[in-house]
């Protein structure tokens, strides 16, 4: 038993020696380390190379980076996860599908009560939707309600803060704990933390809000929208400023920024450390802390310096003249200059880390922005320098297209937020990325005519295809005899000798039944008769029988041979998306009368080709029917003789393109009765209408007339492929 005691304490003994020997050194050097490494936190930065780094910034500004004040990101979590109790709430879980299937989607607004007072920006919200095809009065048809409480800004020291929310909408009989509701807000939260409290429970609402953050955001339910200012237009809205053939080869400044400097607070460390990337030649970032009440009291040694050089550039020439626009977050993540950047097709630059960008769902912004980090602020230089100039091209045209499409006015930002909605109630028939990120956009391409770009008129050329063969003539007739008059069995006969020609079919407006088909023409083509109303809407109705994507429209009185119907739908194939025909108006700005002038005198200005004998492609049915409210299709039947010009003002405005005249026989009269000749003012009044609704003038002005080659040319006629256009 001693010599196991003796044994056991030597194998000990030696263990320690082992230790001490050999592991000994490796102990010295934890601890040595872990003191210089304590040491080094304590007195952080401490460069080792400090006289040949050079020097961006004060290691009192680096040390004093984190303000104290403002809370950890658990507390930040904590706080998000009390505002949106019902953070996993997904379209499936938290949204009624039932109440969208009878009556499709239609959105309810509460009525306006009127001691509650409303913002500006919200009332021009709830008139967007008011004034849409999406509005219902009825809330049993309703698959979406909107609150009547101003909901914008829930900052608790804004004179526009709306108390006790919590209590007024509790007392709905529509609220159902803010199922099927949908909740607008751009301000959240208050000094000094700016969270995201909103100050009430929104329940299972969707939440449409500006300056989301990624952490907060339910994905596939909530939406981001962008922040504007309460003088946003309502509707129509500047065009962006980057014009046709306007484009400079290189800018003046590559990079700018001008704007306020925090100097305590969130959002402070990003905008002073903006001066660092100022060069004073291509890269201008201008920053002042001369705003608030008690500037001077935080003021730092930079302050006053930069107040000066903040004075000599102005902030919408930089706009205009730089390439790339340099967008930090403020307090909260989202800005002002987000939408003044895109409308001056200056590329946003976007410093602002955890921001859901605005409809990110739909929008690719990786083909308009480039996104930075906050921490790698000053690779953001040589960043934008190495972008090819090609691509720089593609990126400003893109800010002009999302600009015009989705931001423009409050109009468009409501309806796009509506339409994703939409979109999630049936995934099978939604839009695709492509079709929201390309022109003309989602709004304007209806899921209900297709989800296939093929299907409509503006994609063939970047599919490689092309328009069907053939073309269905669509006669509206309207005789108050209700027979079949010569003019109308003339031009059966001509349209019916195309060989472009599909089937006729013939829009009986008339109070009086249509004559039985033995009264009919014998045609090559099918001809069948469509019983309609007297509405003049009616002939842009998407009906089912108009097969083919070319649609000839023409009125009774009409007189057209088969050449010049030949001739015009050839050209029609090789612009699709644009009107196509042969008598034409022209509008002009009357100066005296301050209104929207229309005339029918033959000059060198067109920009209204009439659909008495027009060639467009079906599509725009649907678009006529679908995307304009009741309410304007509505006024175009009460004005009459009203409802070419609505077409001619959709698709110019959906295109921005003007139409496109073709050749007329010499012969060649519109035989128009004289009764619409006295409408001729109802016309003009109409034009200024259909202007104020749509809220700019989208004609557009051409001279353009295409003739047939060799026409009226002295060469032999069996030359000439439509020789008929000279006689």
């Amino acid at each position: 038993m001693q010599t196991r005691k003796k044994y056991i304490f030597l194998t000990f003994l030696a263990s320690w020696l082992l230790l001490f020997f050999f592991g000994g050194d490796q102990l010295r050097r934890f601890i040595f380390f872990s003191g210089r490494k304590a040491e080094a936190q304590r007195n952080w930065p401490r460069w080792t190379d400090r006289s040949l780094l050079k020097s961006f910034a004060d290691p009192k500004e680096l040390q004093s980076d984190g303000d104290p004040s403002l809370p950890s990101p658990r507390a930040r979590r904590a706080a998000r996860l009390s505002v949106y109790k019902n953070s996993r709430c997904r379209m499936e879980t938290c949204f009624d599908f039932s109440r969208c299937e009878k009556h499709g989607f239609k959105v309810f607004t509460y009525p306006r009560e009127r001691d509650q007072p409303l913002s500006e920006s919200y009332s021009k919200i709830l008139t967007s939707i008011e004034r849409s095809r999406y509005y219902t009065p009825n809330p049993e048809e309703a698959c979406l309600f909107i609150l009547s409480i101003d909901t914008l800004d829930r900052d608790h020291l804004s004179g526009q803060y709306v108390r006790n929310v919590d209590e007024k909408i509790r007392s709905f009989p529509l609220w159902n704990g803010g199922r099927n509701h949908l909740i607008f807000n751009l301000y959240s939260g208050t000094w000094p933390n700016y969270t995201e409290d909103l100050g009430f429970d929104i329940g299972q609402a969707i939440l449409a809000k500006a300056s989301f953050y990624t952490e907060s955001f339910r994905p596939g339910f909530d939406i981001s929208i962008p922040l504007f200012s309460k003088d946003h237009p309502q509707r129509g809205g500047e065009r962006g400023w980057l014009y046709q053939d306007s484009i400079h080869p290189k800018k003046k400044y590559l990079l700018v920024f001008k704007g306020k400097r925090y100097l305590t607070g969130i959002g402070s460390g990003t905008r002073n450390a903006l001066h660092h990337i100022h060069n004073g030649k291509d890269i201008i970032s201008l920053t002042t802390c001369k705003h608030g009440k008690d500037w001077e009291k935080h003021k730092d040694t930079r302050c006053d310096k930069d107040n000066v050089d903040y004075e000599k550039f102005d902030y919408q020439e930089l706009l205009h003249n730089s390439t790339f626009c340099i967008v930090p977050r403020g307090r909260r993540l989202g800005s002002f200059r987000f939408l003044e950047a895109l409308q001056a097709a200056c590329i946003p630059v976007l410093l602002s880390d955890g921001w859901e960008l605005p409809f990110a769902e739909a929008i690719d912004w990786g083909k308009a922005a480039v996104v930075g980090n906050e921490r790698l602020l000053l690779q953001i230089p040589s960043a934008v320098r190495c972008i090819h100039p090609e691509r720089v091209l593609a990126f400003q045209q893109q800010t002009q297209f999302l600009w015009d499409a989705y931001f423009s006015s409050v109009d468009k930002i409501v309806h796009t937020t509506l339409e994703i909605i939409k979109d999630r109630l049936l995934p099978h028939r939604s839009r695709s990325r492509f079709l929201w990120n390309t022109l003309p956009g989602g709004l304007l391409a209806l899921p209900e005519f297709s989800t296939h770009p093929g299907d409509f008129p503006f994609y063939y050329l970047q599919h490689g295809s092309s328009p069907s063969e053939k073309f269905t003539a669509f006669i509206r007739a309207a005789s108050p005899t209700g027979s079949l008059s010569q003019p109308i069995l003339r031009l059966i006969q001509a349209i019916s000798g195309s060989q472009y020609c599909a089937q006729i079919l013939v829009l009986w407006s008339c109070e009086k039944p249509p004559p039985p088909s033995g009264k009919w023409p014998q045609t090559a083509v099918p001809l069948t008769v469509i019983q309609g109303s007297r509405k003049l809407s009616d002939r842009f109705f998407p009906y089912a029988a108009i097969q083919t994507d070319a649609v000839l429209s023409l009125d009774e009185h009409t007189s057209l041979s088969t050449s010049e119907v030949d001739f015009a739908f050839v050209v029609w194939r090789s612009f699709p998306e644009r009107i196509v025909g042969f008598p034409t108006r022209s509008h002009f700005w009357d100066a005296e009368q301050r209104r929207w002038g229309y005339t029918s005198k033959w000059t060198n200005e067109l920009s209204i080709v009439l659909t008495a004998a027009a060639f467009y492609h079906r599509y725009y049915h649907n678009l006529f029917t679908e995307y304009l409210p009741a309410g304007l299709r509505e006024l175009v039947d009460g004005l009459a003789a009203c409802e070419d010009i609505l077409m001619n003002v959709l698709v110019a405005a959906v295109t921005k393109l003007p139409p496109i005249k073709v050749t007329q026989r010499k012969q060649h009269k519109e035989t128009v009765p004289q009764q619409v000749r006295r409408r001729f003012s109802q016309r003009q009044d109409c034009l200024n209408q259909l202007v104020d609704w749509f809220g700019y003038m989208p004609l557009v002005s051409s001279q353009l007339r295409l003739d047939p080659v060799l026409f009226k040319d002295q060469v032999s006629v069996l030359r000439k492929k439509y020789p008929r256009l000279e006689k």
